[in-house]
């Protein structure tokens, strides 16, 4: 257990927390400085292996914030009493699905008076956030029922809901505007609110499974330390040998079938290739399963790793906010050096113009770049919420 004022956390879900958004900018930045912008590079079956593994590896990153969120909220549950952590997770839902909407929405567009691009609409990506804002809601009255009954219902819902394959409708994706709007839950759907394009990139239902789930395994977390890693290990251990197994043997738990290509590197390339949206079983079994598995030995990582991704482990959604901001910022910058004008970047970095961006060697840079600009951000607040237990710092 750490010693700070927080004492409920521990420092290796802060190091696996920190790991995983510091991967995830990785992604962001591919984002707003590739040619081509958020358009997905999976989906292109002639992709180089290393935008493939660039991609790929984040991947890792949803899973293991919706997961130890609902872990963090169950290590709660020593501290707070059940009547107490509803109402804490309620509202912080609540929060987090506001600060998905207003503040995160603009770092994407930069264009919160509506695009061009969309009809004059507001587009209002609902992504990571609004999955985590939303489980939280619905974990508020989830925990009354216990850990172990949250585990039970997190796993069904994970293992079962790629049975909604066979008959959930077929939608066109985020702005598809004519699907029901009960297909989000298990689609991607555009839905029109008044001047707004509420575009749900993230169905919910699986979500909600592991929020659930994490939420459920808090229990192992307060295991004394060599029994703890040695459970993590085993479960991450089984995690992956079941999604090569059922991956393999191609009978259930995604929608989308592999074949063997032409090479041992393409073929790899589309046994990994699984479902995110939304996350297939597969897809949560090829990602849980690794992250439990560092988990279990991030005592082992030597500090001058684990020490600055403790600090950003610590201050996620601070973190979260901040580098939508410097990277979109930074965007434009680039994109005026470039001879382009200033407003063709606010938008959306699919709609920034033909011509605009780096390769990928240029992504890793400006990914270095942000890291750096944003630790001594994230080491203050950090140092602020170690020290101080002011109720509305447990929202940020």
């Amino acid at each position: 257990m750490t010693t700070n004022a927080r004492g409920y956390r521990l420092t290796s879900i802060d190091m696996l927390r920190g790991l995983a958004i510091v991967i995830m900018a990785v992604d962001h930045v591919r984002d707003y400085f590739m040619p081509g912008g958020q358009m997905d590079p999976m989906a292109n079956p002639d992709i180089g292996a290393a935008l493939f593994f660039t991609r790929w590896i984040t991947h890792f990153c949803a899973p293991v914030f919706v997961f130890l969120a609902g872990t963090s909220a169950g290590l709660m549950t020593g501290r707070k009493t059940p009547s107490a952590l509803g109402a804490f997770l309620f509202t912080r839902g609540i929060w987090l699905i506001l600060v998905e909407c207003f503040v995160v929405a603009t770092a994407w567009s930069f264009a919160p008076w509506g695009l061009e691009q969309a009809g004059g609409l507001v587009v209002v990506p609902l992504q990571v956030i609004w999955a985590i804002g939303a489980s939280m809601v619905v974990l508020a009255g989830a925990q009354f029922l216990g850990q172990r009954a949250c585990l039970l219902i997190g796993v069904a819902i994970l293992a079962g809901h790629n049975l909604l394959d066979f008959f959930w409708p077929v939608t066109g994706g985020i702005f598809d505007t004519a699907s029901p709007v009960w297909a989000a839950w298990h689609a991607q759907v555009g839905v029109v609110f008044g001047p707004f394009l509420l575009a749900f990139v993230y169905p919910l239902l699986p979500w909600i499974g592991v929020m659930l789930a994490g939420f459920g395994a808090a229990r192992l977390f307060q295991d004394p330390a060599a029994r703890r890693d040695a459970r993590l290990l085993a479960c991450g251990v089984a995690a992956m040998a079941a999604f090569v197994v059922l991956r393999a043997a191609g009978v259930y738990g995604d929608p989308n079938p592999w074949q063997v290509q032409d090479g041992a590197l393409p073929t790899l390339i589309d046994f990994l290739n699984v479902t995110k949206y939304p996350p297939s079983l597969l897809f949560l079994l090829m990602t849980l399963g690794p992250a439990a598995v560092l988990c279990a030995y991030a005592g082992r990582v030597p500090d001058i790793v684990k020490q600055p991704l403790i600090v950003f482990g610590r201050v996620p959604f601070a973190f979260y906010v901040a580098h939508l901001y410097v990277i979109h910022a930074l965007a434009v910058a680039f994109g005026v050096i470039q001879g382009f004008e200033a407003r063709q970047f606010l938008t959306f970095s699919f709609f920034f113009p033909t011509g605009y961006g780096v390769g990928l060697p240029g992504v890793y840079f400006v990914w270095l770049l942000v890291i750096a600009t944003l630790y001594p951000l994230c080491k203050w607040v950090a140092a602020v919420k170690a020290r101080r237990q002011d109720w509305w710092l447990s929202y940020l």
